[in-house]
Formats: C-alpha cells, structure tokens, sequence
C-alpha cells in the first residue's frame, strides 16, 4: 500500500482503532484553520436562503415595473409572431435578472471567495467568465423557455408532465455536451504527462473497464486553488480529467484516491441515474408550480399585467416560484448526491486501496468544506459526506483491508489565510 511520502509517522499498535486512527487525521486541522473553514461553510448555508430571497425580490421588481408586459405588447404591436414574443420575453428576463443580480453575484462569487483565499482570478478575469455563463445562459435558457412555453400553451393541464420530460432532455443534452463544448469555453485541456500519475489512473481505469485512451489535466489553478477531478460525459463524450491543483497539490497516493472515487461515478451509473432523479425532482417542482402559480398570477393579474401561465411575461412568476421551491427540496437534493457520493467513496476505496490517501485529500477539502459538522447539518445542508465521515470510512476500510495496519500520525496542515486578509 502507498503511504504519503515525507509526511507521516507511524503508530504501531496492538489493535487498530478505527476512531483514534481517524483523530489523529482531523487533528491536522489546526483550531484557526477549522473556524476560517466552519466560517465559510456556515455562511455558504446562510448563502442558500439569501439567494432564494434575493431572486424572489428580483422577479418581484420585474412584475412591479411590467417589464416583460412591455416586451410582450411591443412585439405584438410589431405584428412579430408569438413564438418570438416568447423567445423575447426569455432573453430580456435573463438579461434583466442577471444584470440585477450582479452586484449580489460579486459578493458571493468574488469578493467573498477572495476575502477566505479561494479564487485566483482578478475581478476582470471573474467578469469574463460571468459572461461566458450569461451568454450560454441566454442561449440554452431562451430556447428551454421557449419549448416549456409551448408546451403550456398546447397542453394547459399537463404542461407540467410533458414540461418533466423536456427538462430531462435538457439535461441529458447537457451533460452530452459539456466536456466537449463547455468547458473548453472556460479552461484548456491537455492530456496528462506520462508518469506515476498516468499510471495508476490507467491501471485502475482498464480494470474497472473506464476508457481511458485520452485523460485530461485541465488548468482550472486559473481560478482557484480547489482541488478536483471528474468522469464527466456520457456516450461519445465520456472522458477523465483532473485539475492541476490536483496534481500541483497532492502525492500518488492522494491523487490515486481521488481518482479511485471519480472512476466510481462512471462504473456505478451515477450519471445517469441523477439524471433520472433530477428529472424526477425537477418534475415534482414543476407540478407544484402548476398549482400554485395560478392563484398567484390571479392575485397580481392588475398590477403586474399577466394575462395567465401561457403568458411568457408570467416568467418572473415560474422563477421565483421555483427559487423558493428549489430551496426547499435541498434537503432532498443533498440527500440524494451525498448518497451517490458515499457509494463512490467506497468504491474507491477499493479501486486505489489507498485509505490514508483517501483521507489526507478529505482534509486538504476542508479549506471550504466544514470538516466536523452535527448530524443533522450534514444531514440538510452537506451534498458530500463531511470529512470527518470520509476519514472514518477509510480508516474502517484500512483495518477491514490491510493486514497488520498501523495508525499514521500526519503532519498538521498549514495554516490558510484568516478571513478578511488580502489574498
């Protein structure tokens, strides 16, 4: 089995004890750099209801000021057809939305993530990504909008159903997509060098029967600091990537397990199966819009000037709907992901065999991951298993698997920078 070059001790012991081979891993985790990571998680919580609250208050101006009435009647006096009206009130209300919420959107996705060190980019690099995202927004968004409005036009009482099955599409087109078209529009990919890395990435790809013929570094160190990788695609689109960070940052042995996980993803099914979820979720969303958006629209029809849900000026009414109703199945969401999350866990335990591997990186995560949240919290609020329980997963996996195991006593991790520092 690997062990973490350089870095450990080890603590031989009659018995290995699963718990105290797990505490000696989070006590790397020095008492500042565990409040900074606690600070930053618990305010990406408080995040969640913000956001919801902000987006609400935004569709609220927009139906107040009859912004998408004014598109809708101009259109029609213009004599333009009324799929195109559609297709206008779409693209004005992400524009508008996405302009209002900019200010909201540079605190939370720049300056905050800089004041706790994790973004690499200047505010002009920041912005032209933001408006790569707006423009594949708009693209990708108007034309959704303009099917889910067709669909409510011609089938006003299953909308909803047939409105599911639309977005499943969606968002299987986009996963088909995305590794191909997507990200390159962000970061540059290259294959990875031949090495100690490529190796056990290849290894454990063909035994597990995960094309591996090409495998992608990509420099998202352009960004952020953040560690990661993925098996992303589906089909044709299918391929293996990691970030530099994850290979500037981590040992073999680190490295190996990360990618023991993300392999798990692609063999366990998990992309298409949250694919059927969302779908599923996204669905029960949507039928419950389509009881309650009425009686909303009837109560503002005056002052807000929608004519009805066919109406595309009713789409601040949807979207705002949808904010609180998102927010409230995260729960679910979380539940459903950390379930799928945990299964790769395992499997990748299995596919690297590197437990202390697998819990070292576990660690490095809590730079923005809450390291030892309650129950409940990891219950509600963590789409990934928290690092505490990742770390007791392996140790339980080391003792399970390794013959005479040892306990390894770590070196602590360095400590970030506080809060409110200069990056």
């Amino acid at each position: 089995m690997g062990l973490l070059a350089g870095l450990p001790t080890l603590a031989h012991a009659a018995a290995f004890d699963v718990d105290h081979a797990a505490q000696l891993w989070l006590n790397t985790l020095s008492g500042p750099a565990k409040a900074r990571s606690d600070a930053y998680f618990e305010g990406g919580e408080w995040l969640a209801l913000w956001n919801a609250l902000f987006s609400v208050g935004i569709c609220w101006f927009l139906l107040r000021i009859r912004l998408l009435p004014a598109v809708r009647d101009g259109m029609h006096r213009r004599g333009w057809r009324p799929w195109l009206g559609v297709l206008a009130c779409a693209l004005v209300f992400i524009m508008a939305d996405s302009l209002l919420s900019l200010p909201w959107a540079i605190y939370e996705g720049y300056w905050r993530e800089k004041q706790y060190g994790l973004l690499n980019q200047s505010l002009g690099a920041w912005l032209g990504d933001q408006a790569i995202g707006l423009a594949l927004s708009a693209v990708f968004g108007s034309v959704l909008l303009l099917v889910i409005y067709a669909v409510i036009r011609k089938y006003p009482k299953r909308w909803w159903l047939i409105g599911t099955g639309v977005v499943g599409l969606a968002i299987t087109f986009l996963v088909l997509i995305t590794p191909v078209f997507i990200v390159p529009l962000f970061n540059t990919s290259s294959e990875l060098p031949n090495g100690p890395v490529r190796e056990r990435v290849v290894a454990m790809a063909k035994a597990n029967g995960v094309p591996a013929e090409h495998i992608y570094l990509v420099d998202e160190s352009r960004q952020s600091d953040r560690i990661s990788a993925n098996v992303s695609g589906i089909g044709p689109t299918i391929r293996i990537s990691l970030n530099d960070n994850l290979l500037k940052k981590t040992s073999v042995a680190e490295t190996a397990a990360v990618m023991g996980h993300e392999l798990g993803h692609y063999v366990l099914g998990h992309v298409w199966r949250m694919i059927v979820v969302l779908t599923l979720l996204m669905g029960l969303l949507l039928w419950l819009a389509s009881r309650i958006a009425p009686a909303l629209i009837r109560y503002g029809r005056e002052s807000w000037g929608v004519r009805g849900l066919a109406d595309p000026a009713s789409l601040p009414v949807l979207a705002g709907l949808l904010s609180v109703l998102s927010l409230l199945a995260t729960p679910v969401t979380n539940t459903l992901i950390r379930v799928d999350e945990s299964e790769a866990d395992a499997f990748g335990l299995d596919a690297a065999r590197e437990p202390d591997g697998f819990a070292a990186t576990a660690m490095k995560l809590s730079a923005y991951r809450k390291i030892e949240p309650g129950p409940l919290e990891e219950m509600l609020f963590f789409d990934h298993p928290s690092g505490k329980t990742r770390v007791t997963m392996a140790m339980q996996w080391k003792k399970d698997h390794v013959p005479n195991a040892v306990e390894v006593v770590p070196s602590p991790l360095p400590d970030p920078k506080t809060p409110g520092s200069r990056p």
